[in-house]
């Protein structure tokens, strides 16, 4: 390479990595929030609340991520491992859950078991509310269990036959070959199932906001709102983001050792239920279906019959065009800056482009309502430089540019789910032999075309599914919308939350069901990538889809 191009590179490898230094400005903000000192108000918070707001953060994170395990990795193994009647459709029937967010479960499940509810009139017994730290575990595990399912059971179907035949001919039955042969191979993935649980269970604020169960997410959000300290909101995010690490690592570590399973000999055959065992399995497999997805859906669209004239009220349209807009900005500025960060880690992969590309994908692990401090703080700094700037030199103040409008929610969603796109299309461009870049080259094509008429016509798939992806968790996304949104802007996520805590459960419908219903579609994508090579999606779309499974959500959550 020339002297010339050398240094051009050198140049564009230290722009990207500045261009993911302002990205990540919002995490570091707070990550080093420590350093100004302790917040006045921090010995009150750690004498007062901060005890309980730790200890059920950390019960909430315990009770969910024992329930997902017994359900995802139970469904994970009948699905793997045995045939019963209904097989094919549970397979991918289990994953409906994770479409739903827990904060619009916890409102459906809230209206089914009130005094008036379906449910109550039903059976006509006194329900439980489930208002309280049980009733959150049981929210999340119901929302959750799906990313232990799919990590579990892609281990557990590639587990090699030799293995179990080895501890049939040494005498172990069925329990003890699951215990003792299959559970410990399949460790690697649960524990990276098990890690997102717990990752999406301390970021979540709807839904323990809805049932008055004081977290750490929630006392960042009190702390500021309350206390009017943000250097302390800051410093609690702080904590819960030090946590967040914590499990990233494990998961990280997790995903290292998964091909603990590697074997030579063909995956073990599944066993044939008899029709009996097999109905009953089946009605067991379907009841997190049941709790998780339809009753909540019929609750839902029941709720929303009588008022389906507003949808065309002006209020709603209000609502979903402000809601697609922010989705679409996000899904655009997304996709771009992740295919800008991984392409050019292609093209030249030094040490500027490979840390800049893993900048951007640690959005993901950082709850919203940590990322809206961060976010409030950087873009308010950036209002008061420029502010005070245009003054200096004569020019009118031009108010709040960026802390104060959309952009402050676009940015925020952008810097959350960025993670998306890197992933799917870097697992995309690994798929796209290097020679087609060589070829390209041999015959004249520089980078830009290079890109323009070799790369992007392949990543067509990887590309629209990152898009995605990114639309609908932007749309689902209710902490950063509901700190940073501007004066007299909602969304729908904002709106269903603000009519579900004045009791108004009925009203929430339509906006929650248009939010659950565009999360069935990236779960569809999801079903198909369960399929075998060469009947399910396309290559670029299950890879892309496979790596949203691992970094996230959404979850579509």
């Amino acid at each position: 390479m020339p002297p010339g191009s050398s240094r051009r590179a050198r140049a564009r490898s230290w722009l990207l990595l500045s261009l993911a230094l302002a990205l990540a400005a919002p995490v570091l903000v707070v990550a080093g929030s420590w350093l100004a000192g302790a917040s006045p108000n921090w010995a009150h918070l750690r004498a007062t609340v901060l005890p309980d707001y730790a200890r059920l953060s950390l019960l909430l994170a315990a009770g969910t991520g024992l329930g997902t395990l017994v359900i995802g990795v139970g469904a994970a193994w009948a699905v793997a491992r045995l045939r019963f009647p209904g097989h094919g459709v549970l397979e991918w029937a289990l994953l409906l859950p994770l479409a739903c967010p827990a904060y619009l479960i916890a409102y459906t499940w809230t209206g089914l078991l009130a005094s008036e509810g379906a449910l109550q009139r039903a059976l006509s017994l006194p329900l439980p509310d489930i208002r309280g730290p049980t009733g959150a575990v049981a929210m999340f595990t119901l929302v959750l269990y799906p990313y232990v399912y799919l990590m579990a059971r892609a281990a557990f179907v590639g587990q090699a036959a030799l293995a179990q035949e080895v501890a049939r001919t040494l005498g172990a039955g069925p329990c003890r070959r699951f215990f003792r042969v299959a559970l410990p191979l399949a460790r690697p993935a649960i524990v990276a199932g098990l890690a997102l649980v717990l990752m999406e269970t301390l970021a979540d604020y709807g839904t323990v906001a809805y049932f008055g169960v004081p977290t750490l997410s929630t006392g960042i959000y009190r702390t500021w709102f309350g206390l009017g300290d943000r250097l302390a909101a800051a410093q609690l995010a702080g904590v819960l983001l030090l946590a967040m690490v914590a499990l990233l690592w494990v998961e990280r570590r997790a995903r290292q050792q998964r091909r603990i399973a590697g074997a030579e000999s063909p995956p073990a055959p599944p066993r044939v239920l008899s029709r009996g065992r097999g109905l009953l399995l089946a009605a067991l497999l379907w009841l997190p279906v049941v709790f998780g997805f339809l009753l909540p859906v019929i609750q839902l669209a029941a709720w929303s019959l009588p008022r389906w004239r507003g949808l065309l009220a002006p209020e709603f349209l209000r609502l979903l065009g402000t809601s697609l807009l922010i989705a679409a900005c996000t899904a655009a500025a997304a996709t771009a800056l992740g295919l800008l960060l991984v392409w050019a880690r292609r093209l030249h992969a030094d040490r500027p482009r490979r840390l800049a590309a893993r900048l951007a994908g640690f959005g993901y692990a950082v709850p919203g309502t940590v990322l809206a401090v961060g976010v409030v703080i950087v873009l308010a700094g950036l209002d008061r430089g420029l502010n005070g700037a245009l003054a200096a030199v004569g020019l009118p103040r031009p108010g709040l540019l960026f802390s104060g409008t959309l952009f402050a929610v676009i940015f925020a969603c952008t810097v959350r789910f960025l993670t998306i796109p890197v992933q799917g299309l870097d697992a995309g461009l690994q798929a796209l032999s290097p020679n087609l870049d060589s070829a390209a080259r041999s015959l004249g094509r520089r980078p830009p075309g290079l890109l323009r008429h070799v790369h992007l016509p392949l990543l067509r798939v990887p590309l629209a599914t990152s898009a995605l992806l990114v639309f609908v968790d932007t749309l689902k996304e209710l902490p950063a919308a509901l700190v940073l949104r501007p004066f007299n802007t909602n969304t729908l996520a904002v709106r269903a939350f603000e009519l579900a805590s004045d009791e108004r459960l009925a009203d929430a419908a339509l906006p929650a069901l248009a939010i659950l219903l565009a999360g069935v579609a990236p779960v569809l994508l999801l079903t198909r990538s369960m399929r075998p090579a060469g009947h399910g999606a396309p290559g670029g779309a299950r890879l892309s889809m496979e790596s949203h499974a691992e970094e996230s959500h959404a979850d579509p959550r």
